[in-house]
């Protein structure tokens, strides 16, 4: 199988199993030592049981809806909305692999927005949603 169809699987099951709620098989992507930063909060997390016990303790009812994954070679990028106790969160997850595992992520953060009235004639919905009004 080429690689980037290995890693894009992968990808794909890493986010399967953030959404199934199964921590073992969410986490067995990263390198044992890989690195995750949030860039909005400062934060490093670092090695693959730290990055497991973080998100394995967060205690907001979670679910994952993968809007678009893109990459090739070591660099991939996943498009998500991360859904907390029912709140969306607009997640961008940038992944960087080495030997077929993740070693370093970062994952920015951005909360839903209205748009504003002046750009109303200037935009069309996104499919499958609505345009939200500021």
């Amino acid at each position: 199988m080429e690689p980037d169809i290995r890693t894009r699987a992968a990808i794909e099951e890493h986010w399967r199993a953030s959404e199934r709620g199964d921590t073992e098989a969410e986490h067995a992507i990263y390198a044992a030592d890989a690195i995750l930063d949030y860039p909005q909060s400062g934060e490093r997390f670092r090695g693959r049981a730290a990055i497991s016990a973080q998100r394995g303790g967060h205690p907001a009812s979670r679910h994952f809806t993968v809007h678009r994954i893109a990459g090739s070679g070591d660099l991939w990028v996943s498009e998500c909305i991360i859904t907390y106790d029912g709140v969306p969160t607009y997640s961008v997850s940038m992944m960087e692999f080495a030997q077929g595992q993740v070693v370093h992520e970062t994952q920015y953060f951005a909360d839903a927005f209205g748009a504003p009235e002046w750009r109303t004639a200037l935009a069309e919905p996104m499919p499958g949603r609505d345009i939200a009004r500021a």
